[in-house]
């Protein structure tokens, strides 16, 4: 599927600059628009790897658990975004999450 001419201009620019987190979104993005679930999973963690604050990241990556059924790690994932969130002010961001995360229940449904 890295024959999307969308992945081969990321591919590029992620060539000049491989920490580029707005790419590395970008390609996670990208692989879940061309269903390729693995590679999309593979390239949100990367992004958190290099940046565990990149807001964005944990709504969209909550998202992808969510639709794998992995409601559990959406749950978390919201959970670790709004503590992120709540630290850089992005009152957007953490109510998206909030929001997110209530749907789908309360700390007492996801004890660790």
């Amino acid at each position: 599927m890295a024959d999307s001419p969308r992945l081969k201009q990321l591919f590029a620019f992620l060539d000049n600059n491989p920490n580029d987190t707005f790419v590395l979104f970008a390609i996670a993005k990208e692989y879940e628009k061309l269903d390729d679930d693995e590679k999309a999973l593979e390239y949100y963690l990367k992004l958190l790897e290099i940046d565990v604050n990149y807001v964005g990241a944990y709504y969209h990556l909550g998202k992808w658990y969510e639709n794998q059924d992995l409601v559990k790690k959406a749950f978390f994932t919201y959970k670790a975004g709004m503590a992120i969130a709540k630290k850089a002010g992005d009152t957007h961001a953490l109510s998206e999450l909030a929001g997110a995360k209530l749907a789908l229940g309360d700390d007492d449904d996801f004890e660790e």
